[in-house]
């Protein structure tokens, strides 16, 4: 069968790869949709140190049930369409003690630290699929990315009273504001340029800041009378939003970090005790995130189809992840369809 596979920095191609097959309790699963994430775009420009290449990228995935191991139960029927929940977890770390199986100590996510999605067709353990039939075949591969920003909305504890302030309006930050959105706050939502702004405010955003064009502390500060925001989460991965959270949260506020900067970060810590922050991680996403984005999706009211910026059909997925990387300033999510 075919896959895509990254070879190398900047370099990408179609390969024959063995054909899987299922053994008891897995699931043989025909890939209709990927999604790429800014993990893939960092493996295939060298910058993802959990990567060894080459490498299968994709993680974030839709498709329909091929066939299907002894001993999986019955409702995994061929010709079902299912989600993929990519991560894995030992069971036996200290977060998986704790019921925190999402970052599991020795997690191997799909297409990242092993092969992952993009590809045919994929076996996996029937528990690691989502059975979902209402939901349309391609936003199927919306769930696990806008998971991950839910998940980042519950670690925030963000409720209705709250402002939040979202750095960062890609894929995982549109999912932490409608993941705000859903819990009942008001969500303050920062990007550069009117594509990724104009989108946060179709899913909710009270507010968007053009970090082009506008002061974004003033403006944070005048929104909130001088406050700043309850909760303040960070979906950019630099080390200028890393401390600008710290800045703009309020006293007694709540800062989670999605993203994770690639160069070392200074703070000015005192800030950390003046305002007596609560300061999270986020990592991945739990079984509960997702069905709350499956829930969100099926009662959203309309087709989040303006969440995908391009569409590349498999037989083209090598020219996907080159055009992400010349299109990113622009592009919320590139998918692959098959």
């Amino acid at each position: 069968m075919k896959a895509l596979m990254i070879e190398g920095v900047d370099v990408c191609a179609i390969h024959e790869v063995a054909e899987p097959t299922p053994g008891p309790g897995e699931v043989l699963l025909a890939i209709r949709h990927v999604a790429l994430c800014g993990s893939d775009l960092s493996t295939f420009k060298g910058l993802n140190p959990l990567v060894s290449l080459p490498r299968i990228p994709g993680h974030e995935i839709g498709g329909e049930i091929a066939a299907v191991g002894e001993g999986v139960p019955a409702e995994y029927t061929v010709g079902r369409r299912a989600i993929v929940i990519p991560y894995t977890a030992c069971g036996t770390c200290p977060s998986c003690r704790k019921g925190r199986v999402n970052a599991c100590r020795s997690n191997r996510t799909l297409g990242v630290q092993q092969n992952g999605g993009l590809a045919e067709r994929i076996v996996l353990p029937y528990g690691k699929l989502i059975l979902n039939d209402t939901l349309a075949p391609r936003h199927l591969a919306l769930v696990e990315p806008l998971s991950v920003g839910f998940h980042a909305a519950a670690r925030g504890r963000v409720e209705a009273a709250d402002t939040v302030l979202v750095l960062g309006c890609g894929m995982i930050g549109m999912g932490a504001i409608a993941g705000s959105v859903h819990r009942g706050a008001t969500v303050i939502a920062v990007d550069i340029g009117e594509a990724k702004t104009g989108l946060a405010r179709r899913y909710g955003a009270a507010h968007t800041i053009d970090a082009g064009k506008e002061d974004v502390a003033a403006r944070v500060m005048e929104l909130t009378n001088g406050d700043g925001a309850d909760v303040v989460i960070e979906a950019v991965g630099l080390p200028a939003t890393f401390t600008q959270a710290i800045d703009l949260v309020s006293f007694a506020g709540r800062v989670v970090y999605i993203g994770y900067a690639k160069e070392p970060v200074s703070y000015k810590t005192q800030f950390f005790n003046l305002k007596e922050l609560d300061i999270m991680g986020s990592r991945n996403a739990t079984s509960e995130d997702f069905q709350a984005v499956i829930h969100y999706l099926e009662t959203l009211g309309h087709a989040p189809d303006d969440l995908i910026s391009k569409v590349f059909p498999f037989d083209e997925a090598d020219k996907a992840l080159p055009y992400w990387a010349k299109e990113r300033d622009t592009t919320v999510k590139v998918m692959i369809e098959r």
